[in-house]
């Protein structure tokens, strides 16, 4: 008997798009999921007086957060798939976004690292906040979601883009592409 193969999920896209909320709505109803640890990097940092990690010191942050995310990616099997809170093309994105120069090991690595799908959340004005971890603005959220639709293409993964709907409307469209 073969043993079915572990899948992997990526919720994406803009940041105040709702990523996290599904992520919770997911974990709710008892489905594996990965937190995104950007968050916890940026406020270790700021609770040692960096305010923006990434800004300050962008290599050093996408470095720690790739770094994390394959850690992630390498977790043992918990369930018949995972779901990740951003993945590990996320880092190339926004490092291409600010035009940042990065290690060549950074696309080797994406290259190696193959999501089964990208869940990829549109930029939404009527949801989108700042808060003390996310600095960028509505319109950088927009940029930022354009570059991340564009790694994730760039490394041949299969994009579903996810309407603007409901909490329960998104999980159950996610749910039909498992």
């Amino acid at each position: 008997m073969q043993i079915p193969k572990l899948k992997r999920y990526v919720i994406s896209g803009a940041p105040g798009s709702g990523k996290t909320t599904l992520i919770n709505a997911f974990k709710m109803d008892n489905v594996f999921c990965f937190e995104e640890v950007s968050r916890s990097i940026i406020s270790e940092a700021q609770q040692s007086g960096k305010a923006q990690p990434f800004l300050t010191d962008p290599m050093l942050f996408s470095n720690l957060l790739l770094s994390k995310r394959i850690d992630q990616f390498n977790h043992p099997k918990q369930a018949p798939f995972h779901l990740y809170d951003r993945g590990i093309h996320d880092v190339i994105a926004y490092l291409e976004e600010i035009n940042a120069k990065y290690p060549i090991e950074f696309d080797k690595k994406a290259q190696s690292y193959v999501y089964d799908k990208v869940f990829l959340l549109p930029p939404w004005e009527e949801i989108y906040t700042q808060d003390a971890e996310r600095y960028e603005t509505f319109q950088h959220a927009i940029n930022i979601h354009e570059h991340l639709k564009a790694v994730y293409q760039k490394f041949s993964m299969f994009i579903v883009e996810v309407p603007k709907t409901s909490v329960e409307q998104r999980i159950e469209f996610i749910k039909s592409h498992f």
